[in-house]
């Protein structure tokens, strides 16, 4: 088998590089990560949610080996544990498929996408198996059915329905109800169980699960940053929409879109073959950074990087990471020996200072890299 250059640090030919270094991390050596779709960095944190096991893995420390021991895991009581909800029925200490993450370090919040919750730790986890202190969308830690009574069941302000993000701004929750096609808004982490929301993002009302085509159609995730800029990844048509102010989020249609020329446009790769500067294909989340923004656009099994917010729907990425050219998707002359060269099929993503970490969710890593910008 002929030896394949790797390109899942690399950056647009001609371009200066977005990365000076990498490191590649596959979790314990002994259970490794499958399919991890959640990642978070922070100084001295680094936590996983290792998503095909059913887990999330924590380091208090970046590791800086491929394979290192965590310090905590949730959802098991032990690193080799791999089982739905440990095997057993649901529990305050269980997890099923468990995506976005969010920390400050103090408080942990964990989206247990396929129990239809999540779940909030108010001090820090400090041994395996920790019980969380809050569950959202449920009404106790032993139920898990979608929107609380089951499929079809319309939504409410206290349930949820396949929850895949989650994320913290000046103590506001805000989480990606992404089976509702909407996002839920609290105005302080909750204390109390099944709390209700007090607002919600995409819909007129709490009960409403239809969707117009100016509304996030399948919100995975959402990112605010420091001057109050909302993104959210809207996976199902293929965008990235962008409010420059969140609060009005509440009221009006986005002011951007990135992947598209307009609302009603919903084309994968805007039904080109092969991708190109501006279009996507199942983008999972996005990320501000400095004055710009990452957006993974994990069917295309890249980063695109947007050195400023752009002023205009459709607009051309800058940069990327993943592959040398923006031509190049996640099947390619080079897959058929493997993907491990390439970043294949990146989920989630987070910073720290100039340290970008990527799950690479189809290779089962995730990818610790150094900015160069």
């Amino acid at each position: 088998m002929p030896e394949v250059p790797p390109t899942f640090y690399k950056s647009l030919a001609g371009a200066d590089p977005l990365v000076s270094q990498y490191q590649i991390f596959k979790g314990s050596k002994h259970s490794p990560f499958l399919a991890p779709r959640g990642v978070l960095l922070d100084k001295n944190l680094l936590a996983v949610s290792d998503t095909g096991q059913n887990r999330v893995f924590i380091w208090k420390k970046v590791p800086k080996e491929e394979f290192a021991e965590p310090d905590i895991v949730l959802g098991q009581t032990n690193s080799d544990s791999t089982g739905r909800n440990s095997g057993l029925s649901v529990t305050a200490c269980t997890l099923h498929y468990p995506s976005g993450i969010w920390s400050d370090g103090e408080k942990l919040i964990v989206a247990d996408a396929w129990n239809h919750r999540v779940l909030i730790w108010h001090r820090f986890p400090e041994i395996n198996g920790q019980p969380a202190d809050v569950v959202l969308g449920q009404p106790g830690f032993e139920t898990n059915e979608p929107n609380v009574h089951g499929i079809g069941s319309l939504p409410s302000s206290q349930s949820l329905n396949w929850p895949y993000g989650v994320f913290v701004k000046d103590n506001q929750l805000f989480i990606a109800d992404t089976g509702n096609r909407r996002i839920l808004y609290f105005k302080s982490i909750p204390e109390n169980n099944y709390a209700k929301a007090d607002g919600v993002i995409g819909k007129k009302d709490f009960e409403t699960r239809d969707y117009e085509n100016n509304e996030p159609i399948w919100p995975y995730s959402l990112h605010i940053n420091d001057q109050g800029n909302l993104s959210v990844a809207d996976t199902q048509f293929y965008r990235n929409l962008i409010w420059k102010k969140w609060e009005d989020a509440f009221e009006k249609e986005a002011d951007l879109i990135i992947g598209q020329n307009g609302f009603n446009d919903a084309g994968q790769n805007q039904f080109h073959l092969f991708p190109k500067e501006n279009t996507m294909n199942w983008t999972y989340t996005s990320h501000f950074y400095k004055n710009g923004i990452f957006i993974a656009d994990t069917g295309n099994s890249r980063l695109l990087w947007f050195s400023k917010l752009p002023d205009r729907n459709n607009s051309p990425a800058d940069n990327l990471i993943g592959h040398d050219n923006f031509n190049t998707g996640s099947e390619n002359q080079n897959t058929k020996y493997g993907t491990e060269s390439q970043l294949y099929w990146p989920f989630s993503i987070s910073s720290y200072k100039n340290k970008l970490a990527i799950a690479d969710t189809g290779n089962h890593r995730v990818v610790l890299t150094e900015l160069t910008i």
